[in-house]
């Protein structure tokens, strides 16, 4: 959010842009703030009772509810933002999903909403599908890349202690459908072959009950250091891993955008990802786009990448000019006009 706002504030155009509530030492520099009213201590109770309150103090035109959640009834016209809808589409992945008022909250966030903001035209259809909102309400506003995230003139960005290159890295949250599994079966397949380079599978991310069992399947191959499983790591050692990985591996079956696949290539990583979702349009032609379930395929693309020094070059190069497409000043001149529609229906 800090680099829209950033983006925002750099655009000009008259826009005034004000924090409502939260922390002050939060608000990026060039913001506003507005201290919290009363509001009942809860999370439903901010977004139902105080942030309206909130944004009527402060006399704004429009409210920008950046993450799913958006007052279901305002006297002020509500952008929200959704960055997918996999709780609905796929509730057997969402780790909520029995819970039902957090569900239906979604749900009259967005119906209720002036106009909603997603990050992908894969999230617009499904947004569409799952809520039945009309296509000309929802605006796609693909997201930037901090200019932190770009290649190193050296080389020798300091890993955390527990990696060793050479190593293929995967960024996210571990949950099933993240589809690791694809990389361990292509990787203990060509161990198997004696193909496989001594390499290891980084793993950075909150797990969410998938890292043991990764972690098994090569303990029982008699190759129990193969997955490193990183729950937590700093900026500096997230952009130091996109740097020395071999490649970056994005299986996943669905996302709404896919952030990491964006920020690996920005920083000169190769991109290996599945064909599922959002991933093609961030990716394009820049990086190997395979079948989720394409065992065989996953296999040749990692082997390809780490035994081809010009095929990684290519790979490099191509994933730097697709990133420079991606900027947040392109964002924040989407949202901005999707701003002036809401004030305009208001009218």
């Amino acid at each position: 959010m800090s680099g829209l706002v950033t983006a925002l504030n750099e655009l000009g155009g008259g826009v005034e842009i004000v924090a409502l509530g939260g922390s002050r030492d939060a608000s990026p520099p060039g913001v506003e703030y507005v201290k919290e009213p009363w509001h009942p201590p809860t999370n439903l109770g901010w977004t139902v009772v105080g942030l309206p309150r909130a944004a009527a103090r402060a006399g704004v035109d429009v409210i920008h509810a950046p993450a799913y959640t958006a007052p279901p009834w305002s006297s002020i016209p509500v952008v929200v933002t959704i960055h997918d809808v996999s709780y609905e589409r796929r509730p057997d992945w969402y780790p909520y999903r029995r819970d039902g008022l957090r569900r239906s909250f979604y749900r009259r966030s967005a119906c209720a909403a002036a106009q909603v903001l997603t990050d992908s035209e894969f999230s617009a259809n499904e947004i569409t599908a799952a809520y039945r909102i009309p296509r000309d309400r929802i605006t796609v506003a693909p997201l930037g890349v901090s200019e932190r995230f770009m290649p190193s003139a050296t080389r020798h960005d300091e890993l955390p202690a527990s990696i060793t290159p050479p190593f293929l890295l995967h960024v996210g949250d571990l949950h099933e459908r993240r589809n690791l599994g694809i990389v361990v079966d292509a990787m203990l397949d060509l161990r198997a072959k004696g193909q496989l380079l001594p390499v290891s599978l980084v793993l950075a991310g909150v797990d969410r009950g998938l890292g043991d069992r990764l972690r098994a399947r090569f303990r029982d191959s008699g190759s129990p250091d193969t997955v490193v499983c990183l729950d937590t790591v700093t900026d500096d050692q997230l952009i130091a891993l996109y740097r020395r990985a071999h490649a970056l591996v994005y299986p996943s079956r669905y996302e709404g955008f896919g952030l990491p696949v964006l920020e690996a290539m920005a920083c000169g990583t190769p991109v290996i990802a599945s064909t599922a979702a959002s991933i093609p349009e961030v990716l394009g032609d820049a990086g190997m786009l395979l079948d989720p379930d394409d065992r065989h395929g996953w296999a040749t693309a990692i082997t390809n990448v780490l035994d081809q020094g010009p095929l990684r070059e290519r790979m490099r190069a191509a994933g730097l000019a697709r990133a420079r497409e991606f900027t947040w000043a392109r964002t924040a001149a989407i949202t901005l006009d999707v701003y002036r529609q809401a004030a305009d229906r208001a009218r």
